[in-house]
């Protein structure tokens, strides 16, 4: 499947990673069938670490995914969608390209985080300032997997979409391969995506209908006032203190103009004042900025106009003005209802009652996947990867965090599981 690499399994990782997958008590034919070539993936998903790229500039990610589906015996491949993004196809018994009958789309991401990797590893990142610190190069691994499994075995009556997307990490990505026809050209009726979670139990999947993930905005609130020196502040209208009520009282915002029912963040997290050289300068201007985290728009919309009017009274009543943008970025990432209890239906087969969750709490992170589940049913789910007893792996974005390579066959299994299930044979 894969070329040679040098991050391929000592026999202590092999070892290792058996015990590993013994204890996430996976089961049925697609686990056992990709857990044969679970050296290769792991090769391959070191091979990513080891050459992150960002988001529209995996160039090298995009080349070594097409190497590796062109091996695995997909049906037809197509690239530069949404720039760099691939798409392939897998058709079912009896499918072709002139009948390829119901399409199930299958989504990972590929980009990296501007980050620098203070891992020792062997596959420690090779590009300065660059790292897979959210797992992407997991995600890519695990549909690989599943498109050789589903190429080989074609154990479905209809095509599977595997959509290998660039740009998650705050490109958009997701809507740019939309806007380039993805759906149009590949019309599946529905569609799903899975992330690691290291915060989650080792082999448990998490999913639950309605909101997964937080819609995610940017504002950014600036500050006239008048400068002056900080010996005689009544000469002046310090942007510092307006600047200090309000990010005080945007916090009430979430206290006492919502229900207690929703869920809601605003963090400033920056605040641009002055110069640290000038003790006794009081600034003419001050800029807050900051994030908004919601799961739905009218909750969304309450906090945007409540935090407007907010920001213009308290700096009227210290005679300064204020000025807020707020940008609406990734929206919440919003489960089918239908689908999420399928696809833990699905999970169920795979590892068993009891290690799927299925009202798993939704997470206040962000995800452009959300505009494909606005666009097709579907849902998002969550793979643990993290230790059954005790503290887990290092978290998300973190310049020490690692992929587990112990879920790359549990995760192309959950993958092409779903398309199985969703597309099966007649009389199976």
């Amino acid at each position: 499947m894969l070329r040679n690499s040098s991050h391929d399994l000592s026999a202590a990782d092999a070892a290792l990673q058996g015990a590993s997958l013994k204890n996430a008590l996976a089961q049925g034919r697609a686990f056992a069938h990709i857990a044969k070539f679970h050296p290769e993936l792991t090769a391959f998903r070191r091979d990513l670490h080891a050459n992150p790229e960002l988001g529209f500039e995996e160039i090298y990610t995009s080349s070594r995914v097409v190497e590796a589906l062109k091996v695995s015996g997909v049906d037809a491949i197509h690239t530069g969608i949404g720039k760099t993004g691939v798409v392939a196809l897998v058709h079912g018994q009896g499918r072709n390209a002139q009948n390829p009958g119901r399409m199930i789309g299958l989504r990972a991401d590929m980009d990296a985080l501007p980050l620098p990797e203070h891992n020792d590893s062997l596959w420690k990142s090779k590009n300065s300032g660059l790292m897979h610190a959210c797992g992407h190069d997991g995600h890519t691994a695990m549909l690989l997997g599943a498109a050789r499994y589903l190429a080989e075995t074609r154990q479905f009556d209809g095509t599977a979409v595997l959509i290998f997307q660039p740009g998650e990490e705050g490109y958009a990505g997701a809507r740019a391969m939309m806007e380039d026809g993805l759906f149009d050209r590949f019309p599946c009726e529905q569609v799903y995506a899975q992330h690691n979670s290291p915060d989650t139990p080792l082999g448990v999947i998490g999913v639950t209908p309605g909101p997964m993930q937080a819609a995610a905005d940017t504002i950014r609130i600036h500050i006239t006032g008048k400068g002056g020196h900080g010996a005689r502040p009544h000469q002046a209208v310090d942007p510092v203190l307006v600047a200090a009520h309000i990010i005080t009282a945007a916090q009430s915002i979430v206290a006492r103009n919502l229900s207690a029912f929703d869920q809601a963040v605003i963090s400033i997290c920056s605040m641009q004042a002055g110069n640290p050289g000038a003790s006794s300068v009081i600034p003419g201007e001050a800029t807050l900025v900051g994030t908004v985290r919601t799961y739905n728009e009218a909750v969304q919309q309450t906090i945007e106009d409540r935090l407007r009017h907010l920001c213009e009274s308290v700096a009227h009543g210290f005679g300064a003005t204020a000025q807020l943008t707020y940008k609406r970025g990734y929206p919440a990432t919003v489960n089918t209802v239908p689908e999420a209890n399928f696809a833990a239906d699905v999970a169920t087969t795979l590892v068993g009652a009891d290690r799927v969750w299925r009202n798993m709490p939704p997470s206040m992170g962000a995800e452009d996947f959300s505009f494909m589940l606005q666009a097709k049913p579907g849902a998002y789910l969550r793979v643990g990867q993290g230790a059954i007893d005790g503290p887990g792996p290092h978290p998300l974005h973190n310049s020490r965090y690692d992929f587990n390579d112990a879920i790359l066959p549990l995760g192309a299994a959950l993958h092409a599981s779903l398309v199985e299930h969703a597309l099966p044979l007649s009389g199976v």
